[in-house]
């Protein structure tokens, strides 16, 4: 049955999201799920945009932003301690060329703490890296076939430090421990001579536990080239890696409730994985880099531009061969920056909130039915300075599309709220004694 999957992509569809799960997106059902972090709020709020580092935000795509140069207002003595942490919510439509659906996700997405160590900055935090969500069905002569559910995800858990070498330059990298599950399940309908469900229908299930380290590579630049403008060069570099996967697969005959939408299974058959060498696999995440430029003035605006490649094509699952598909590597292209009108001012509270905007374009990595998905999205938000502290809490939306209708392919529509809460506290100083 399970090369029965491939078909997929390439019949017509209806569909049902899974509001439950971190995506309700089709594309979910590739390699170990949707990319589910792409930055904090305050990046993903600028198209994506990393590059940017300052002393109060937490950036988690360049762990050279760990460190930095102390601020004045601390006696030019230390930088704060800071926390972050965001969540989204989405409103998704998706569209097929005969249906149209609707669903709705609410995730978290990132925790972390970044301390100041001298030269040295240190950062750790959980971040949930992919996640698996989607129902999908195929029809023929109005009659359901295939209906294929998925679920679950890839987390990480980081531990970072960076080391500025200079007040210009900075290095840093981050060691990750991945683990998480994904879980599919395809239902195979069957009929009588009436047209009517057959007593007895047959479910594949296949579960993968995945876990594995990986690491991220980051360097900052930050140089004036005048008394005003400031030049920032940023690159990230994350080696491939392969990631440990414990298989299961099962055949279940099972009972059909068409009302609750649920099966209830009779009997149970577990695969021998053992025999066919698939019982442990390796699935490798690919290596991915960027690099990025922009000018500002500190603290005032910041203009910049970034692109990213993600070698998918090398990605490999070999517990799971997608016929009518093929990964190819993904690109990524972002333009975005910020407007402070007066981080002064004291009078003006609004004068104090950053304005924050930018584009991003992606082709994913996935080719289907000779398409390939491409993706692109409109960004803005702002943040919202929290009393007379360097705290402030950040409000980013987004508007994008993902995929097309062309060959029989679904298209997404969303529209995301980013809420991210960024608190720095000074805990480390030093006493002075007269």
């Amino acid at each position: 049955m399970i090369k029965k999957i491939i078909l997929v992509f390439s019949l017509v569809f209806s569909f049902k999201a899974l509001a439950q799960e971190g995506t309700a997106s089709p594309y979910s059902y590739y390699g170990v799920g949707s990319e589910k972090f792409k930055g904090t709020i305050e990046n993903r709020s600028m198209g994506g945009l990393s590059i940017y580092n300052d002393s109060i935000h937490v950036n988690l795509k360049n762990p050279s932003g760990y460190t930095g140069n102390n601020i004045k207002y601390y006696n030019a003595e230390s930088r704060p301690v800071k926390f972050s942490m965001g969540g989204t919510y989405t409103d998704l439509q998706l569209e097929s060329t005969t249906e149209k659906d609707n669903a709705s996700t609410a995730t978290f997405d990132y925790l972390a703490l970044v301390l100041p160590l001298g030269k040295f900055g240190a950062g750790f935090g959980i971040i949930p890296y992919s996640s698996v969500g989607y129902k999908l069905e195929s029809k023929v002569n109005d009659n359901l076939d295939y209906r294929f559910t998925g679920e679950g995800g890839l987390n990480k858990v980081f531990f970072g430090l960076a080391y500025q070498f200079t007040k210009s330059l900075s290095l840093g990298v981050d060691a990750s421990y991945n683990f998480g599950n994904t879980r599919d399940y395809s239902l195979k309908f069957t009929y009588d001579e009436f047209g009517e469900y057959t007593q007895f229908l047959t479910e594949e299930f296949n579960r993968s536990d995945l876990s594995g380290m990986s690491y991220n590579f980051g360097i900052n630049y930050k140089t004036y080239v005048t008394d005003k403008f400031e030049l920032v060069l940023a690159a990230t570099y994350a080696p491939e890696v392969s990631l440990n996967s414990e298989n299961i697969r099962t055949f279940s005959t099972v009972t059909y409730n068409p009302f609750t939408e649920t099966t209830v299974s009779v009997d149970t058959e577990e695969v021998n994985l053992e025999s066919r060498g698939l019982a442990e696999s390796s699935v490798n995440l690919p290596s991915k880099y960027s690099f990025g430029a922009g000018i500002g003035q500190p603290r005032i605006w910041f203009l910049g531009a970034e692109y990213t490649q993600v070698n998918t094509n090398d990605f490999n699952n070999p517990l799971i061969n997608i016929g009518n598909s093929k990964f190819v590597n993904a690109e990524t292209w972002s333009i975005g920056g910020f407007i402070v009108p007066d981080y002064n001012s004291f009078s003006k509270y609004w004068k104090r909130i950053v304005y924050r905007a930018g584009l991003r374009y992606s082709d994913v990595g996935l080719n289907i039915n000779n398409q390939n998905i491409k993706e692109f999205g409109i960004n803005f938000g702002v943040g919202l300075p929290l009393g007379g502290t360097f705290s402030n809490a950040n409000i980013g939306f987004e508007f994008g599309e993902r995929g097309t209708t062309t060959a029989d392919l679904i298209k997404e529509k969303y529209f995301n709220i980013h809420l991210s809460l960024s608190l720095n506290s000074r805990w480390f100083q030093k006493r002075k004694y007269n």
